[in-house]
């Protein structure tokens, strides 16, 4: 099973999505459900950089094929409309993966998760401004 998480700040702004597992719907190079997702989060990293333009070295990414795992994590550091156009990305991205979820249930899993990295900024922020 693919298990797709988006994790959300305090806004419920996106700010960093993992992908992991195999569909196994079908035979390697035959899997309709692995591609799907596959090229939905694919373009989606892609998209970050070259329609929203982040920089590439500014995102946090690690891709494993062989694990079927892709990790992305927005910068901390993002100006208000670069971020709102992060947003309708990752937006649709989440739009996507529903939409496979409703044709491929057993093969594809969604989870949402808080993100930890903007609550140990926060909290390194204030503890900085006590200073």
């Amino acid at each position: 099973m693919i298990v797709v998480k988006f994790y959300r700040d305090n806004k419920n702004y996106i700010k960093k999505y993992t992908v992991e597992g195999h569909a196994n719907f079908a035979d390697y190079g035959k899997d309709i459900v692995c591609a799907a997702v596959s090229v939905l989060a694919q373009t989606t990293l892609l998209s970050l950089v070259e329609v929203c333009g982040l920089k590439e070295e500014s995102l946090k990414y690690e891709i494993d094929d062989n694990r079927g795992f892709l990790n992305v994590e927005l910068p901390i550091d993002i100006e208000n409309t670069v971020l709102d156009r992060t947003q309708i990305v990752l937006e649709t991205f989440f739009l996507g993966i529903k939409s496979i979820i409703e044709s491929y249930p057993e093969y594809v899993k969604l989870e949402n998760g808080r993100c930890k990295q903007w609550l140990e900024w926060i909290y390194n922020y204030l503890l900085l401004k006590k200073e």
